[in-house]
């Protein structure tokens, strides 16, 4: 098989009309959709982490999991991220993870990856609004509240 090339189709199709997107306009907002949507069953298991994909409007077009880690942690390929945020046509994210300890305080490896993410999007004109980590009761720590962002 000489110069065969594998045929790559990207499309986005969205099933929900845009009137029903839920509208974020607070940290607090995005933290009770992201905990009404997080399996309670596993939340204080292990960490995933999750990205609320967003239209001009900060409305809702989709959350994403991105990986799903172990008791402490959790791994992030940024080019994932990307390809599901150009995918789905998303000008604005919203990062989170979960803390199964219940710890609110990010992590020196929490500020990293939100830097590196944020450093990407600059590229891609895609706005980082926020960070949340979100903790098994419910309570969550935004780093745009606490000026990280």
């Amino acid at each position: 098989m000489k110069n065969v090339i594998s045929e790559i189709t990207v499309s986005y199709m969205d099933k929900t009309p845009e009137t029903y997107w839920r509208k974020i306009n607070s940290s607090k907002d995005a933290s009770e959709l992201l905990y009404e949507h997080w399996n309670k069953n596993t939340i204080a298991m292990y960490e995933s982490f999750k990205v609320i994909l967003l239209a001009n409007n900060n409305r809702v077009k989709g959350i994403f999991q991105l990986s799903q880690g172990g008791i402490n942690s959790t791994l992030i390929d940024v080019r994932i991220l990307f390809a599901v945020v150009l995918k789905s046509l998303s000008v604005g994210i919203i990062l989170s993870h979960n803390h199964p300890s219940g710890t609110l305080s990010p992590s020196e490896a929490d500020k990293n990856i939100t830097k590196k993410i944020k450093q990407a999007a600059v590229f891609f004109d895609i706005k980082v609004l926020d960070h949340l980590i979100i903790t098994p009761n419910g309570n969550y720590y935004s780093f745009a509240d606490n000026a990280l962002l």
